[in-house]
């Protein structure tokens, strides 16, 4: 048995294909969605994950108003930023690309943004609107996730789903989607405080790993024919590779490859989910407000 490998970039591209229709039908309005993505620094994977914000943008047709500023950039600076953009009614999402240098309080940052463009869903009043059940932002790597177990035709109904990892950004989150009525798992969160975790993985139709750290699922960790959702990205040395290193997950895939009877790849498997849906919500939010 071999795994049927999910196609994020696919499902993606099909994601972003609908936005762009719906982008260019609100254009015909006199309504063009913007997304204001602040980066402050210049780390290297914030920076690429900038740079795939930007391009999704140019395809689906949205206004680009990225802002690159200085590692300096003082708090207050930032917060002034942020203010002028709740302020602009023809800036629709506004994103902080995290983590900001050590001199920033993240939490402040997520707070001073409008939640009504808070498109990361990440605001407090975001994450409440998604525990019971409200309409509003969702967060997009979690939210990628339930739409590629459905554009895939995966059963949820009544499953038993195992998540490892509890952050703030994928794990609770995504536990609480994986639980709600449209999809109806019971779930179980796994974390390092968690005790004899392969029991546990074991008993699981569908298991997504958000641990950040490479061999977190292995083979013997899993019931054959589980579905297998790998939101991990570790780089690792390679020589072979001309940037010296490459990319893999939080699974040992060639293993579970297989043994599952659906697996996600690193990369191509949720990462392009997470910017399809950051349109989708943009989208959304020029939607409401238009």
């Amino acid at each position: 048995m071999s795994a049927v490998i999910i196609d994020g970039k696919q499902i993606a591209a099909d994601v972003r294909a609908d936005v762009a229709k719906k982008v260019s039908e609100l254009k015909e309005k006199g309504v063009i969605p913007c997304l204001a993505v602040i980066l402050v620094g210049e780390n290297p994977a914030s920076v690429s994950y900038v740079t795939g914000k930007r391009k999704a943008l140019a395809e689906v047709g949205m206004n680009d108003r990225s802002i690159l500023l200085p590692e300096t950039t003082s708090e207050e600076e930032l917060l002034k930023l942020i203010a002028e953009l709740n302020a602009d009614s023809t800036v629709h999402g506004i994103l902080v690309q995290l983590p900001l240098p050590k001199h920033i309080n993240e939490d402040k940052v997520i707070m001073a943004i409008d939640p009504s463009k808070d498109v990361d869903g990440f605001h407090p009043v975001s994450v409440g609107n998604m525990m019971i059940g409200r309409p509003g932002f969702l967060p997009c790597t979690p939210h990628g996730i339930i739409v590629l177990l459905k554009k895939m035709g995966i059963q949820t109904a009544g499953k038993h789903a195992v998540v490892i990892g509890r952050s703030n950004i994928v794990g609770k989150p995504v536990s609480i989607l994986l639980a709600r009525k449209d999809v109806n798992c019971t779930v179980t969160m796994c974390h390092t405080g968690t005790k004899n975790m392969a029991e546990i993985t074991r008993q699981a139709d569908i298991i997504v790993v958000a641990s950040g750290h490479p061999h977190t699922l292995t083979a013997d960790m899993v019931k054959d024919g589980a579905v297998i959702i790998d939101v991990g990205v570790n780089r690792i040395p390679d020589a072979s590779k001309k940037s010296g290193f490459r990319l893999i997950g939080d699974c040992d895939f060639d293993d579970l490859v297989e043994k599952a009877s659906y697996i996600t790849p690193v990369p191509g498997g949720v990462g392009p989910m997470t910017i399809a849906m950051l349109m989708q919500n943009t989208l959304q939010s020029a939607m409401e407000v238009n």
